[in-house]
C-alpha cells in the first residue's frame, strides 16, 4: 500500500487536529510532511514533535521566530513564514494530499496552489470557493487536480452521487440537493432575543466542535449559505436546485434526490473524522475513530424550513450567487469582518446581516474574470465593511 503524503493547512484548528486524529490511527499509509497554523506556535511546536514534519509554517513572521525557538532542538523540521510559505509547501512535489482547511479568505492563495500543482484537495475551506467560483473549478480542471469536499454536507452529497457524475447531477438523474442545516444554537430565539446573543452564547454550538468564526456562521446560518453557493459550484447546479432543510439532530448530513423519487441521505454522527477519513482514503473506507450511530438512542428525525426573516444570511448569499462575479466575494469579506467584529464586542448578534447587506448594496459587483480582480474586490469589500459598522455603532 502506498503511503499518501500530506500537508496539513490549518493543523492547529478543528479540522486540522481532526484530521491528525484520523492520520494517527494509520501510521502506515499516511505521512505528514508539512504543518501550517497561523499564530499558534505552542501547539504547533507540540504537534511537530509527535509527527515529525519535514517543513512548519506558521502564517504569522514572528510566531514562526517563536517556533524556530521551540524547534531549536528539533532540526529535522525547516520552519518556514507567510503567504509564500504556505503556497511553498501546498505545491511541493513531495506532496500528493492537500488538506485545506485554512479558515476564511487566507486560505485561497495555498489551497489555489495546491490546485495548480494537481494534487488531491481536500477542501474544508469553503471560503476559497465560494470567493472565486468558475476560476477555482477551471483551474482545478486545468491542472488534473482532485478536488474533494470535507464539509460534512458536501462530503454526504459527493457520497450520495455516482462518482463519474458528481459534475453532471443532470445526467445522473438528480433533481434536487437537500442541504441540511443544524439551524445553530438560536433557532428558536426572537427577533429581539438575537439582539443580545454574546460571543460565548454564538460559540457554543448544541452539536459540533468547531472554531469561533464557523460557529457564528452557524449561528447566523451565514455558514449555510456558503455552503449554498460551494454546492452550487462542486456540483455544477444552481440555488433553485438545492433546497436548505433545517435539521437540529445533525444526524442526515445532506441528501440527494433522484427523478424517480429516491431520496439518497448520508448519516452519521456529527464529527468531522467521518468525511476526513473519506478524503483522505478515498475511494476506500478505513476507521475514522467514530463511535457507531446509534439510531434507537436518537429515537426521530426533525425537519423545519429556515426562517429567512430572522436569518437573513442564508437569503443573501443566493442574491450574492445569482449576481455572480464578485459579489459572493464581497458577502464573504463583509462578513469576515462583521462576524470579528461581533466577536470583538463592538458589534451586535442581529447586525451582522445588516452589514453585509450594506456593503454589498455599496459596492460595485464587477467580472470575476481575475484572482487579481478578487483580490482588490475582497480588499475594497472590507474597507467598506468596516465604514459600515463605524456609521452603524456611532
Amino acid at each position: 500500500m502506498e503511503t499518501r503524503s500530506i500537508s496539513v493547512l490549518g493543523a492547529t484548528g478543528s479540522i486540522g487536529l481532526s484530521t491528525l486524529d484520523v492520520v494517527r490511527r494509520h501510521p502506515g499509509r499516511f505521512s505528514i510532511h508539512a504543518l501550517t497554523a497561523s499564530t499558534r506556535a505552542e501547539e504547533l511546536a507540540v504537534l511537530c514533535r509527535e509527527f515529525r514534519p519535514k517543513v512548519a509554517v506558521m502564517a504569522d513572521p514572528e510566531a514562526a521566530v517563536v517556533l524556530s525557538e521551540l524547534l531549536v532542538d528539533f532540526p529535522d523540521t525547516k520552519v518556514l513564514a507567510g503567504l509564500d510559505g504556505l503556497c511553498e509547501v501546498a505545491s511541493d512535489p513531495a506532496v500528493d494530499t492537500v488538506m485545506a482547511a485554512i479558515v476564511g479568505a487566507a486560505g485561497l492563495s495555498p489551497t489555489l496552489s495546491a490546485v495548480r500543482a494537481g494534487k488531491r484537495v481536500l477542501l474544508a475551506n469553503k471560503e476559497a470557493l465560494v470567493m472565486s467560483g468558475k476560476l477555482f473549478m477551471d483551474a482545478v480542471a486545468g491542472a488534473g487536480a482532485e478536488l474533494l469536499p470535507i464539509d460534512s454536507e458536501h462530503n454526504a452529497i459527493f457520497q450520495c452521487m455516482p462518482a463519474d457524475k458528481v459534475r453532471d447531477p443532470g445526467g445522473a438523474g438528480i433533481t434536487r440537493i437537500l442541504l441540511t442545516a443544524s439551524g445553530g444554537p438560536f433557532r428558536e430565539h426572537s427577533a429581539d432575543d438575537l439582539r443580545t446573543v454574546t460571543p460565548a452564547q454564538a460559540c457554543a454550538h448544541p452539536n459540533w466542535s468547531m472554531g469561533q468564526k464557523i460557529s457564528v456562521d452557524s449561528a447566523t446560518l451565514m455558514n449555510k449559505g456558503l455552503e449554498l453557493i460551494e454546492a452550487c459550484w462542486l456540483f455544477n447546479t444552481t440555488p433553485e436546485s438545492v433546497e436548505v432543510h433545517v435539521h437540529p439532530e445533525s444526524i442526515i448530513h445532506s441528501m440527494v434526490e433522484y427523478a424517480d423519487g429516491s431520496v439518497l441521505a448520508q448519516l452519521g454522527s456529527p464529527d468531522m473524522r467521518t468525511p476526513i477519513a473519506n478524503g483522505l482514503a478515498w475511494p476506500e473506507r478505513i476507521d475514522a475513530g467514530v463511535a457507531p450511530l446509534d439510531l434507537f438512542a436518537i429515537g426521530s428525525f426533525h425537519f423545519e424550513r429556515p426562517d429567512l426573516e430572522r436569518f437573513p444570511c442564508l437569503r443573501l448569499a443566493a442574491e450574492a450567487f445569482k449576481a455572480g462575479g464578485t459579489a459572493p466575494a464581497v458577502l464573504n469579506a463583509a462578513n469576515e469582518v462583521a462576524v470579528a467584529a461581533f466577536l470583538q464586542g463592538t458589534l451586535c448578534f442581529s447586525d451582522i446581516p445588516v452589514i453585509i447587506e450594506r456593503t454589498m448594496s455599496s459596492t460595485v459587483v464587477e467580472p470575476a474574470n481575475s484572482f487579481d480582480m478578487i483580490f482588490a474586490k475582497d480588499k475594497e469589500a472590507r474597507a467598506r465593511a468596516r465604514e459600515q459598522i463605524d456609521l452603524l455603532t456611532v
